[in-house]
């Protein structure tokens, strides 16, 4: 397929011919500073590489002393690689040569997203809200709703607040769509992911908007969305100043999911009681005979074009994690997309772990994009986790993606408001370094 016209911008063009330039100087500042020792160079910063790689691998496979040495493995190795550098006088090469890539990818982003456009979610205005509910769960975050006085601020706003019993659990859902029922024209929590998913449900089902409030540990659907998960009562202010995007919701059997769904070894250990006390030692203890493949069913991931054969872990997102700037692993820069994004691993040993350094390219590693997923079993059931919640449904399992299902409100001025640019594509990025003349077409690259 033709690479798309560009917009009518120099700046575009200079940055590509500037990424070019620093993705060139790295290799080249190792093989003329290092000389003939850059073969020995890139050989011990490969090898220390590879044995972090197998030693992580040891220390989440093995049990008592070994994995004691494969957890010193891990933190001496690259010890041993830097001291190695500063020995050979070369430890000042390599960080240059590493700052010169980091720019080399940074500059080839920023060009390609000047170029195409910058992919955001369309955000409309929306009027204020007459009659808000919010849910707070006052547990959440470490008890973020007390700290912050997120009750107070969002009663001063208009709002009726529903604080949670701590001392007995409570359908959210229901609440919700009480509050529906009685006429309230907004839906919004403050809490964990899990808690935002359910209540995000009844928005999408009743066409109301829906309010993020990052009270929760981790919060990620917040984080994606540009909201400051430091200052929760910021997300308040959606009350007012707001505007309004749509975004995708996740579906799986059924039940809404806002961030991702996992199967194999990390839902096994989240469906153990013991990990809500200990999250460290129980992952810890069950992940040997899960990785190993002596524990759990048999999974087999159905898309419409392939299938994924006994992985040990399955990763079903409502839209693609970035895996192209290893600075963005973990976000996404877009909600709308109308994909799920599907990751599944499948390591066997140390040098499948070591492989994994290859990235997406790397054996027993599969990313793809669907719009369904289903996952099947040797086993009636399979422990599945949902937004870090904990559950166990039938096989098989499928998950959707609903595009556009859910009206979210969000303050107009947010600090990490999305504006992911296209992905890094090294050669769009020569082919605009090379463009002259004014071409004007502003459609971003499929």
């Amino acid at each position: 397929m033709a690479s798309p016209p560009l917009q009518h911008d120099m700046a575009p063009r200079l940055l590509a011919r500037l990424a070019l330039v620093a993705g060139a100087s790295a290799p080249t500042v190792l093989l003329l500073a290092g000389g003939l020792r850059n073969l020995v160079l890139l050989g011990a910063g490969a090898a220390g590489l590879v044995t972090v790689a197998a030693g992580t691998w040891w220390t989440l496979t093995r049990t008592g002393p070994l994995r004691v040495l494969a957890a010193v493995l891990v933190v001496v190795a690259p010890l041993v690689v830097i001291a190695f550098y500063v020995v050979m006088n070369l430890l000042w090469v390599v960080l240059l040569s590493l700052a010169l890539a980091g720019t080399a990818a940074g500059t080839g982003r920023a060009a390609l997203a000047g170029a195409y456009g910058r992919q955001a979610a369309a955000e409309h205005w929306t009027p204020r809200p007459r009659r808000p509910f919010l849910v707070m769960n006052p547990r959440s975050g470490g008890g973020k709703v007390a700290a912050f006085g997120l009750v107070e601020r969002a009663r001063e706003l208009g709002a009726d607040v529903v604080l949670l019993d701590a001392s007995r659990r409570q359908d959210v859902a229901e609440l919700a769509r009480r509050a529906a029922d009685a006429g309230a024209d907004l839906l919004g929590v403050a809490g964990g992911d899990g808690t935002q998913a359910l209540v995000a449900g009844v928005a999408a089902e009743r066409g109301l908007p829906f309010l993020v409030i990052c009270a929760g540990t981790r919060n990620h659907f917040a984080m994606d969305l540009g909201l400051d998960r430091d200052d929760p009562r910021a997300c308040l202010d959606a009350l007012t100043d707001a505007v309004e995007v749509r975004v995708d919701l996740g579906r799986v059997d059924g039940r809404v999911f806002v961030n991702n769904v996992s199967f194999g070894a990390y839902a096994a250990v989240v469906q153990n009681p013991a990990y809500r006390a200990d999250k460290v030692r129980t992952t810890l203890s069950m992940l040997p005979g899960l990785l190993t493949g002596h524990r759990g069913p048999r999974l087999t991931v159905r898309l419409r074009r392939t299938r994924i054969e006994a992985p040990q872990a399955v990763l079903i997102s409502n839209n693609p994690y970035r895996t192209d700037d290893p600075a963005g692993l973990g976000r996404r820069d877009r909600l709308d997309t109308g994909v799920l994004g599907i990751l599944g691993v499948t390591v066997d040993n140390a040098a499948q772990a070591a492989g994994m350094l290859r990235g997406r390219h790397a054996r027993g590693l599969v990313l793809v994009r669907a719009g369904e997923a289903v996952v099947e079993a040797d086993a009636p059931a399979v422990p599945v986790g949902v937004d870090g919640e904990s559950l166990v449904l039938p096989t098989p399992v499928r998950c959707v993606i609903a595009p556009a299902a859910l009206r979210v409100r969000v303050p107009r001025d947010r600090p990490g408001a999305p504006r992911g640019g296209p992905p890094l594509d090294w050669a769009r990025v020569t082919r605009l370094a090379l463009t002259r003349g004014r071409t004007t077409v502003l459609q971003p690259p499929p």
